[in-house]
C-alpha cells in the first residue's frame, strides 16, 4: 500500500504531518505494510492536506484529511467521507497546462530516480550536447520572461552575462519570495527542487557560470531543507560537481532583498540595501562579476524548454507573454491554490471559473494582481486577458502572478493606507522618494480618512514622484495599488469624507 501525504508547507500548517504520523502508527497496529511518501501539494488548498492512495486505477484522492479520517483509508475507500475520486480527474488538475509544474504533487521530491522517470534531467542532457551561443538562443526563442515580477527577456539577460569576460561567473536565483499571495517559488522548491537545480545548471552552461546560490527566504524551513538535501543528492550523483556547483544561502526576512541588487548585497554579507544602475548586475554583479539573476519560477521553467525545444514552449500564450504563468489565487475566494496555465485567460475566468468567486459568497468587489505593490481591478476591468502588456495597458502589472480576491465589504482607502505604510516599514531608506515619500503618503491618505479630500492631487502628486524618482520597484510600484484604487473606487475615498462630517 502506498500512500502520498505532503509535506508542502500549507498542507504541514494545516496537520499533514499529523495525519502522516497517524497512517504510520494505524498502518502499524494492523500490521499492514505502507510506504508512506511525502510529496509536493497539488495546489488545491482548500483540500489540504490532501491525501493520495494508490490504487490500480490511479492515484486516489482524500481531504482535507484530519488524524480522525485515517482509519478510514484502511477499510472501503469508496465509501470513506473525505474522498475525492482520482486526482489527475479532477476539474482543478484537468484544466491546467502543467509545464513548470508538471512532476509537483507527483513524485518524491527528494528521489532523483523518480525525477528521471518522470522525464527530468533531459533538457540537462541535451544542454550538455550544445554550444553555450546555442542554449542562449532556444531560451530566448522560447519568449521566456522574468517570472518575477519584471517580465525581461530571460535569454537577453543570459546572453549579457554570457558574452562578459571575466574569470568567474555566477547564477543567483532569487527565491525572497516576499509578496503576499504568492507562494509559487516555495511550492516549486519543497515539491520537485530538482528542476530548478536543472535549470541553474543549464543557465551555467550557457553563461560560463561554474557557481550559482539560492537565496531562500528564512520563512520557508521546509523549501530551505528540501533544497539542502536535493543539492547533496545531486552532487553525489554528479548532477552538479566541478563544471557547475551550488549552495542554498538563507536571507533574514527583509523584503526589499526580493529585489535583485538588494539581494547580491545581502548575499555578499552586507546590508540589504539596493543597488543604483548601472552597473547592471549582468555586468558587475555578485562580488563585482557577471552575475545571472533570476527568479525561482524563471529558471524551474528552462528545463522544459530544453527537453522539449522553444517552438513547443512558444506555442503557449498570447502576444508577447509566451509559455505558462503560475497563477496563485488567495485572499476572500472559494477555491484558492496554484493553477498553472497558458497566459491568455481573462482576469474574470481565473476569479469566476477557476477560483470560484469570493468564499464569503458575496459580490467580488476588486482583485489584487502582484503583490501588495499591485494594482486593485475592478469587476469592469475583468475582461483583461493574463499578459504582461496586457495588464500594463490597464495601469496594472503581472508581478509573481499572485491574485488577492476581495468582495464588497473591502475598504479601498485602507488598502491604499496600507500600502503606503507597508512601504515605509520596507524601505531600505538608501533613496528619498521611497523613505519619505511612504511617509508623507501615509499621512496624506490619514487626511482623506479624516474627510479632507484635498490631499487627493497631493496624493496623486507624491505618487507620481515616488514612481518616477525611486531607485527600485518598491517605491517605484507602491503607486499602484493607491492609485488604481483612488482610479477605480472613488466612492471609498468620497464616503470618509461623508462619514468625518
Amino acid at each position: 500500500m502506498k500512500i502520498y501525504v505532503p509535506l508542502d508547507s500549507a498542507a504541514v500548517a494545516l496537520g499533514a504531518d499529523k495525519v502522516a504520523a497517524a497512517i504510520t502508527d494505524e498502518a502499524a497496529r494492523r500490521g499492514v505494510t505502507v510506504e508512506v511518501v511525502r510529496n509536493g501539494s497539488r495546489g488545491m488548498v482548500w483540500l489540504e492536506p490532501l491525501v493520495e492512495v494508490v490504487s490500480a486505477e490511479g492515484r486516489l484522492g482524500f481531504g482535507p484529511m484530519a488524524v480522525a479520517d485515517v482509519a478510514g483509508l484502511f477499510g472501503d475507500l469508496a465509501s470513506h467521507p473525505k474522498a475525492v475520486g482520482l486526482v489527475e480527474e479532477l476539474p482543478w488538475m484537468k484544466g491546467q497546462t502543467r509545464l513548470t509544474f508538471a512532476r509537483v504533487g507527483v513524485i518524491d521530491p527528494l528521489s532523483l530516480d523518480d525525477y528521471r522517470a518522470h522525464g527530468g534531467l533531459v533538457g540537462l542532457e541535451r544542454a550538455v550536447k550544445m554550444a553555450a551561443p546555442e542554449i542562449v538562443a532556444e531560451v530566448t526563442e522560447s519568449g521566456l520572461r522574468g517570472r518575477g515580477g519584471a517580465g525581461f527577456p530571460t535569454g537577453i539577460k543570459w546572453k549579457t552575462v554570457s558574452e562578459a569576460v571575466a574569470d568567474q561567473k555566477y547564477i543567483v536565483c532569487n527565491a525572497d519570495e516576499g509578496d503576499s499571495a504568492t507562494f509559487a517559488d516555495r511550492m516549486l522548491m519543497e515539491g520537485d527542487p530538482f528542476t530548478l537545480i536543472e535549470g541553474m545548471a543549464i543557465a551555467g552552461l550557457a553563461t560560463g557560470a561554474t557557481k550559482g546560490y539560492v537565496y531562500i527566504r528564512s520563512e520557508y524551513p521546509v523549501a530551505i531543507r528540501v533544497m539542502e538535501a536535493a543539492v547533496r543528492i545531486a552532487r553525489e550523483a554528479g548532477v552538479l560537481g566541478p563544471r557547475f556547483d551550488m549552495e542554498i544561502r538563507v536571507g533574514a526576512g527583509a523584503y526589499v532583498c526580493g529585489e535583485e541588487t538588494s539581494l547580491l548585497n545581502s548575499l555578499e554579507g552586507k546590508r540589504g540595501v539596493v543597488r543604483a544602475k548601472p552597473p547592471l548586475p549582468a555586468l558587475q554583479g555578485f562580488l563585482g562579476r557577471p552575475t545571472v539573476v533570476n527568479n525561482v519560477i524563471s529558471l524551474a521553467s528552462v528545463p522544459v524548454i530544453m527537453a522539449r525545444g522553444a517552438a513547443y514552449y512558444k506555442d503557449f500564450g498570447l502576444g508577447r507573454s509566451r509559455g505558462t504563468i503560475p497563477l496563485q489565487i488567495a485572499g476572500n475566494v472559494r477555491f484558492g491554490g496554484l493553477y498553472e496555465v497558458a497566459f491568455g485567460l481573462t482576469l474574470g475566468q481565473i476569479v469566476n471559473e477557476i477560483g470560484g468567486g469570493t468564499a464569503s459568497g458575496r459580490p467580488v468587489k476588486a482583485v489584487q494582481v502582484g503583490g501588495p505593490l499591485g494594482a486593485w481591478f475592478p469587476v469592469s476591468l475583468f475582461d483583461t486577458p493574463f499578459g504582461y502588456e496586457e495588464f500594463g495597458a490597464k495601469d496594472g502589472l503581472i508581478g509573481h502572478a499572485g491574485l488577492t480576491v476581495a468582495d464588497d465589504t473591502i475598504d479601498m482607502l485602507q488598502m491604499a493606507r496600507f500600502a503606503m505604510e507597508f512601504c515605509a516599514i520596507e524601505s531600505c531608506g538608501k533613496c528619498t522618494p521611497c523613505r519619505i515619500g511612504s511617509i508623507r503618503g501615509v499621512e496624506t491618505l490619514d487626511r482623506l480618512a479624516r474627510g479632507d479630500t484635498s490631499a487627493i492631487p497631493l496624493i496623486t502628486d507624491l505618487c507620481n514622484t515616488m514612481k518616477l524618482g525611486s531607485l527600485c520597484a518598491l517605491g517605484g510600484f507602491t503607486p499602484y495599488p493607491v492609485m488604481s484604487a483612488l482610479t477605480h473606487f472613488p466612492d471609498d475615498f468620497v464616503r470618509a469624507k461623508e462619514a468625518a462630517e
